[in-house]
């Protein structure tokens, strides 16, 4: 259920807003003469809701993307490459680092 209040309470008691969209994790509607003025959240729900959106946003363009080719790659190869890559890179950093 989204928590609805009215602007006046930020200003009042922004201590006790700031507290509940930490603990809920969720945004705070705010209203100014009854009618919804502003959203109210916490930096980790924004991000987190940022993030998500983003990959939203890149599984749409992936599965349009399918739908141009027949191209499928086989996930146990990709993710081997991947770790490579990975494994790779962090020896990498690690000698630049032992280097300094």
């Amino acid at each position: 259920m989204p928590k609805i209040m009215p602007i006046s309470e930020l200003r009042n008691n922004f201590t006790e807003v700031s507290r509940i969209a930490h603990e809920t994790a969720e945004p705070i509607f705010l209203t100014k003469n009854g009618f919804g003025d502003m959203v109210v959240m916490s930096i980790e729900s924004f991000e987190k809701k940022q993030m998500e959106h983003t990959i939203n946003i890149k599984l749409k363009e992936a599965e349009l993307e399918t739908l141009k080719t027949d191209l499928r790659f086989d996930f146990d190869e990709v993710s081997k490459e991947m770790r490579g890559k990975l494994v790779e890179k962090l020896q990498n950093k690690n000698a630049s680092i032992s280097e300094d």
